[in-house]
């Protein structure tokens, strides 16, 4: 009976699964050392995002095995649990089917932080020049090194201390002496992080300051002290390069060349066609903490008169919220792209706590229609465009204006 239960024991044991804790390398590289003192030996090396198997904790340092069988210890502030780890991988997936809202490339090496803030936890590092996709944007409160510890403290009265002199005054005196107006309390630095989600689907917060929008060098010269949000292809242009003319007869710009007809256009002769990108942009003020994501829309068309980028409609004083989603739409058997966005029906916004991420309280869609070098409004939505100007811009006559669209000239 006895030798029953050892036979039964042994077996249970080779079915149970071995639990196994893992930590998870944090640091851009680090080294394992065969002993935790002054002078210690290198034993193994482990890069980000390296998985390890734990096998004794210490105070501040771990002992972990690498993939390759390299035992060794390393300073625990230079790993993350699996706590943490899950918390990258969870958001990861919350977030996998995010819109693309822009796209942007890294100026140096940064970490992927699990929530906006310089203080948060951090995990994968990103490689600079890394092109990533920009998910949505979430502002927070600026924290310097040292701002805690600057902060004054207000003095603490010895225990039993009697309390401090003062001299009596009259009423008569009191109601004559004005009392010091109140100061108005400084304005919260602010700073904007985007959530954005690399090539290998990693999910995290990067600084927004530290990495910078694509936007083609075409336009990207228009700003004109604004902050392009992003830049989205609408339509394609295809221009053969010639002096086109709207009447017969009528003199060319340049009176050294003989005008040209469309008709009269030799195409042996005639240099072959180029093709150009129409964009729809969005543009903000150049500072962080605001309540929009953009408030401005500017849509390039491609002069095939001048042969040069135009603006063939502008919005301005809008709260603006991306994304910026591109579709078409068929009209009288044509059919014409469109591009639409979300903005505010009121000043109520609604922040999230833990990213600071602003969407408005009653979001509007409007919609927009680009026929050739005309933008029409469209969709269901087709009341007036409250305009803000916010930035000091020309507003109008009215507070309230629906947005006259104005053929250019080509």
């Amino acid at each position: 009976m006895t030798l029953l239960l050892s036979f039964l024991v042994a077996g249970c044991a080779r079915f149970h699964k071995e639990q196994h804790e893992f930590v998870y390398v944090s640091a851009r590289e680090v080294y394992l050392r065969d002993r935790v003192a002054a002078v210690s030996n290198r034993v193994g090396r482990a890069t980000n995002g390296e998985s390890l198997e734990v096998v004794e904790h210490g105070k501040r340092f771990t002992k972990v095995r690498t993939p390759r069988g390299e035992i060794g210890w390393l300073e625990n502030h230079a790993i993350v649990d699996d706590k943490l780890y899950q918390q990258f991988q969870d958001l990861a997936k919350q977030h996998a089917g995010d819109p693309v809202v822009a796209t942007g490339e890294l100026r140096d090496d940064l970490y992927l932080h699990v929530l906006p803030g310089r203080d948060t936890p951090h995990f994968l590092v990103i490689a600079g020049s890394t092109k990533v996709q920009l998910l949505e944007r979430g502002s927070v409160e600026k924290m310097t090194p040292g701002a805690a510890a600057a902060k004054p403290k207000p003095p603490v009265a010895a225990p039993n201390a009697p309390p401090p002199h003062t001299q009596p005054t009259s009423p008569a005196v009191t109601a004559a002496v004005p009392k010091p107006a109140a100061a108005s309390p400084a304005p919260v630095p602010m700073e904007d992080w985007w959530l954005v989600r690399d090539a290998a689907g990693h999910c995290g917060w990067l600084l927004s300051g530290r990495l910078d929008v694509d936007v083609p060098d075409e336009i990207g010269g228009y700003a004109e002290g604004q902050r392009m949000v992003g830049a989205y292809p609408i339509a394609k242009v295809m221009d053969s390069g010639v002096e086109r003319v709207r009447k017969a007869g009528k003199k060319a710009a340049r009176p050294d060349k003989k005008p040209i007809e469309d008709s009269d256009t030799d195409s042996g002769s005639a240099a072959p066609p180029t093709e150009h990108t129409e964009y729809v942009t969005a543009l903000a003020p150049p500072r962080s903490g605001l309540p929009y994501d953009f408030d401005q829309v500017r849509v390039f068309t491609w002069s095939l008169n001048h042969h040069r980028y135009e603006t063939g409609y502008r919005l301005r004083g809008i709260q603006g919220y991306l994304p910026i989603k591109i579709s078409k739409e068929t009209v009288n058997g044509q059919t014409f792209p469109v591009f639409s966005f979300s903005i505010a029906s009121g000043p109520d916004v609604r922040v999230d706590p833990d990213t600071g991420v602003t969407r408005p309280a009653f979001p509007r869609t409007v919609s927009f229609r680009l026929e050739g070098n005309l933008v029409r409004r469209t969709g269901a939505d087709q009341g007036p465009i409250v305009l803000n100007h916010e930035s000091g811009e020309a507003a109008g006559t009215g507070k309230k204006a629906k947005v006259a669209v104005k053929k250019k000239k080509r």
